[in-house]
């Protein structure tokens, strides 16, 4: 394959493929394209991290002298991703090179700017085959013991074509960018596009505001006593789930896209500001409404967050089932659950503090919530509805 002329062809070929990066999504796009029949090659800086993601299953190791791979997928920190583009696309002057680093702009800038340098290597010709994308797909813990070959099954995956951020003229060229596509719906993804200003300035919102959020929240519980702690619910770990997540890199992927960022954070702190002066003084004319207000203004904000399968919001009604703690609970709900013939269009589990029951609450069609709620009663099921 030459991706510089080669189109795909309805998923016959299976390029030799090299990984540079086997941590989380290096690995699990080496899981999955292997699967996939690709020849797939593993490079890390990390000698253990490269072994591991061996031993998973990503691929073989790569060695020098063997045949040039023909697609390069760069998986390494943000902070390093334009440098090890750049020398991919030297090293390897027939291969298309894609990075998935969680942000764009700035990779996409050192590149070019690198490719302007006439002390420089590089040039824009060697930036034909490059596309910037990200898979919006990643768990909690990090590395390759995390990796798994359905990571990015019917997740986003954003294609940011090459392109002159001063005149907006294409780089990639139209092969690059249709390998890219392909590679992502091998691997289960949905295909988006943007640019990579607009995906810098989407994810600032979308992934890096929550995670900063969650991490404020949960560092107001390292000193919080333990008998606050344990009346705890799902609505704290909801918020504070993405507080465990990796310090270094999100310290790269924070500085990377600080300027999209900082504005954000700015109308989150004219918000938190607006309701610090309401709490101080709760009780003076208009201050219970200002709390209603930002409230409902949250209210809308939820709304908007797209439904089932990437669907317009929907409200659906709720039925919470009591359950006790023992195994095969949730299993035999599920079963009645499916007897009755309603599907789920959502579930989530609660935990009560000091008893050994918990609560699964079902979201399903409004219209079928009476009818499965007075059949899960009929069963034996203490229910209950909201």
């Amino acid at each position: 394959m030459n991706p510089l002329t080669t189109l795909p062809d309805d998923g016959r070929s299976r390029p030799r493929v090299l990984i540079r990066g086997t941590g989380l999504l290096g690995a699990s796009i080496g899981i999955g394209l292997r699967a996939d029949g690709h020849d797939v090659r593993l490079s890390d800086p990390s000698p253990t991290a490269q072994a591991v993601a061996r031993d998973i299953g990503a691929g073989a190791l790569w060695e020098d002298g063997l045949v040039d791979p023909e697609l390069v997928v760069v998986a390494a920190p943000p902070e390093v991703t334009a440098d090890e583009v750049a020398d991919a696309l030297l090293r390897f002057p027939q291969a298309l090179v894609l990075d998935v680093a969680s942000v764009k702009d700035s990779v996409l800038r050192e590149l070019l700017g690198r490719a302007d340098d006439a002390g420089e290597q590089l040039s824009r010709e060697d930036l034909v085959r490059y596309v910037g994308t990200h898979p919006m797909a990643g768990r909690e813990q990090s590395g390759p013991v995390a990796a798994r070959g359905a990571l990015f099954t019917s997740m986003p995956w954003v294609i940011c074509t090459a392109a002159d951020p001063s005149t907006g003229e294409r780089i990639s060229s139209p092969a690059a960018v249709a390998w890219a596509e392909e590679i992502a719906s091998r691997l289960g993804a949905t295909v988006h596009h943007m640019d990579a200003a607009e995906h810098d300035a989407s994810v600032a919102l979308i992934s890096h505001l929550p995670q900063i959020a969650a991490s404020l929240v949960a560092s107001r519980l390292q000193d919080a006593p333990t008998t606050a702690l344990a009346l705890a619910g799902n609505g704290l770990r909801d918020v504070t789930r993405l507080a465990a997540s990796d310090p270094n890199l999100w310290v790269q992927i924070l500085a990377a896209n600080s300027v999209p960022l900082v504005d954000v954070l700015h109308g989150l702190r004219e918000d938190v500001e607006r309701l610090i002066r309401t709490m101080e003084a709760p009780d003076a004319p208009g201050g219970r409404a200002d709390i209603a207000q930002l409230i409902a203004e949250g209210n809308s904000g939820q709304a908007r967050v797209p439904g089932k399968h990437g669907a317009p919001p929907q409200s659906f009604a709720k039925i919470a089932v009591i359950v006790d703690d023992r195994p095969g609970q949730i299993a035999a709900v599920l079963d009645d659950v499916a007897t009755v013939g309603v599907n789920v269009e959502d579930m989530r589990m609660d935990h009560s503090a000091g008893h050994e029951v918990g609560m699964v609450e079902l979201s399903v069609l409004p219209g079928r919530q009476q009818e499965l709620a007075d059949a899960l009663a009929e069963m034996g099921w203490k229910v209950i509805q909201s």
